[in-house]
């Protein structure tokens, strides 16, 4: 038989997650530890590498590294799911509570997965916008549309990513108290702004808790996340995960990452240290405004946002997030905290651009900053023409 049956219609209007990035010699696009994993976490791994029996099929329940995650935060393995990362339990959870004749209240601007995964699970979308000032939740609103009972599931970033502000602890209970939806707080970045729900979830059915080993542990390379719920949520996401998602070395490699993860913290206090040091630098530029912070990336808003992209990639060599064309965040630009030499050489290229900038405005020369970087760049791509972003 010629031809090929259609896909399903509503795939129409998706646009592919491309996660291509361009090579360069300072990337802070992604949110990324900078550092790798601890050398005696490394050396520990290489020890034992030998004995460890690729052959086998990982535990579909990532049992050893639930039970060390649920023990560290006062609850039972059965309050834990491992996941392919943050993405796949977000995935998991559209496709138990969204779908066909269900919604999910997004706050844009805010992680694009939320969206995305609501679109390709056929869930309804109701966006209440956030405060275009300084991205805070309009609370009122989001509490009035949540009370007409008709929402099934809310997504709400803590801290909120791409903006890095936190949301007030005494929102979210009223939230959860307004509706028997299902309340996701994502805490993608809880160790660097060390401010969870964990305490009220014994008081809330609806609460669950995303968290994840991309960020503060430096493996985005390996994918692994979790989420924290009761045991009757947990149950009916099982019944929609993949039963191998989480592969034998990932679960092996957090487990061990989990339990020494103390070694991590003067890693996290620097970089918060390194945050503040990107924060007060573009904070005395003329043109630039930084938004505050509690997570690890910076967002800034400055004028013709493509354009100081573009120049810090091809002229310095440096990568940030452009998030200039999304809704809520004209003019913005993202940028991940890396170590002290990637962060150094970040400042003093928007320092060259803006001072460039203003000579341009003030004689009319072309505003491009010449900056003597050898192959700056080794691929193609625009970072901004992503659509979401790994966790």
């Amino acid at each position: 038989m010629a031809g090929l049956r259609p896909p399903r219609a509503e795939l129409g209007d998706l646009v592919p997650y491309e996660a291509k990035e361009p090579t360069v010699e300072t990337n802070l696009s992604a949110n990324e530890n900078p550092l790798n994993l601890p050398h005696e976490v490394i050396a520990t791994i290489a020890a034992r590498l030998p004995e460890f029996a690729f052959n086998r099929y990982p535990d579909p329940m990532s049992g050893t590294l639930r039970t060390a995650i649920a023990e560290a935060n006062g609850l039972d393995a059965g309050n834990i799911l491992v996941g392919n990362g943050g993405d796949e339990l977000i995935f998991d959870l559209m496709l138990a509570w969204g779908g066909p004749g269900r919604k999910l209240l997004n706050v844009p601007p805010t992680f694009a997965m939320y969206g995305l995964d609501a679109r390709m699970t056929g869930t309804e979308v109701v966006e209440v916008p956030r405060n275009a000032k300084d991205f805070s939740i309009d609370e009122k609103a989001v509490l009035a549309r949540v009370k007409e009972g008709d929402i099934d599931i809310v997504m709400i970033a803590h801290p909120n990513n791409p903006t890095g502000n936190l949301q007030p602890e005494t929102f979210l209970i009223d939230l959860l108290e307004a509706t028997d939806a299902l309340v996701l707080v994502d805490e993608a970045y809880f160790e660097f702004s060390r401010h969870t729900m964990r305490p009220h979830m014994a008081r809330h059915r609806n609460l669950v808790i995303l968290r994840t080993f991309s960020k503060a542990f430096s493996l985005a390379g390996l994918r692994v996340g979790y989420l924290l719920a009761h045991e009757e949520v947990i149950t009916e996401l099982a019944k929609v995960r993949q039963p191998y998602s989480v592969d034998r070395f990932s679960q092996w490699v957090a487990g061990m990452v989990f339990r020494e993860r103390v070694v991590f913290e003067s890693q996290i206090q620097e970089l918060l240290r390194q945050r503040d040091v990107v924060e007060h630098g573009l904070g005395q530029l003329p043109g630039v405004h930084a938004f505050g912070s509690e997570a690890n990336f910076v967002l800034f808003r400055v004028d013709r946002a493509s354009a100081v992209w573009r120049d810090l990639l091809h002229s310095y060599g440096v990568l940030v997030r452009d998030l200039s064309r999304e809704p809520g965040l004209e003019d913005c630009l993202r940028v991940s905290i890396g170590s002290s030499k990637d962060n150094k050489r970040f400042l003093e290229a928007m320092a060259e651009l803006m001072a460039s900038r203003r000579e341009s405005d003030m004689f009319g020369t072309t505003g491009v900053a010449q900056h003597p970087a050898e192959n700056p760049v080794a691929g193609p791509g625009h970072a901004s023409e992503k659509k979401g972003r790994r966790k």
